[in-house]
């Protein structure tokens, strides 16, 4: 008797559900905004600091405020005399200089230098592998990346995809740019000249096969 009641309640419980979910208009959320990179050629490809990164800042001639510092998942870090100063997005030099004005306030002509450690950038400028890879993933950019070391990194296709239909996604001026890829012909044919430049922000969408 008790079992029966107990499923009643749970049938009358997914009845009234359905009926509010029913009734409920859901908005459509707006598209994920993709942005452009500053990186539009192989050879203007400049490091920029993300969250999760860790940050060396070495104050020349003032040991107590230098330090190394973990980038906030807001893109700050906070040093010993400044909270929140904003360094995602911004080069190990940008970073230095930024630094450096901040610290006028405090100290006299300081210089400041900067390196980093822990890569992570931002995420805008990872490539990101979707679909019938085998091991679908963001990747962190490196100088001079092709679709070949992607594709590597992403231990390469699945029996199941289509990797002649494949498409590489760029934003360029604004827009979002499509561009045919065939990776098929590259891992497995060996044709070498199927290979291209991957830049920052490169999203690589790789569908299924229809037979």
């Amino acid at each position: 008797m008790e079992n029966h009641l107990i499923n009643k309640v749970r049938i009358i419980t997914s009845l009234v559900l359905m009926y509010i979910l029913a009734g409920c208009s859901s908005p459509t959320l707006p598209p994920a905004t993709l942005h452009q990179s500053d990186t539009v050629d192989i050879n203007s490809y400049k490091y920029l600091i993300g969250a999760g990164d860790t940050v060396n800042i070495f104050v020349w001639r003032n040991p107590e405020v230098s330090g190394t510092f973990k980038v906030r998942p807001d893109g700050m870090i906070t040093t010993s005399l400044v909270e929140d100063i904003p360094v995602s997005g911004k080069t190990p030099t940008e970073l230095a200089r930024t630094i450096e004005e901040i610290l006028s306030t405090y100290l006299r002509d300081p210089v400041v230098t900067v390196t980093v450690n822990e890569f992570v950038g931002p995420f805008g400028e990872q490539i990101r592998v979707i679909g019938e890879a085998a091991q679908p993933q963001a990747i962190n950019y490196t100088q001079h990346m092709t679709l070949l070391d992607v594709m590597i990194q992403v231990g390469g296709l699945t029996e199941f995809a289509d990797g002649n239909d494949a498409i590489l996604v760029r934003i360029e001026n604004g827009s979002q740019k499509q561009y045919n890829i065939l990776i098929e012909d590259l891992i497995k044919n060996g044709k070498i000249s199927a290979n291209v430049d991957v830049l920052p922000g490169d999203i690589i969408v790789i569908p299924e096969t229809w037979f």
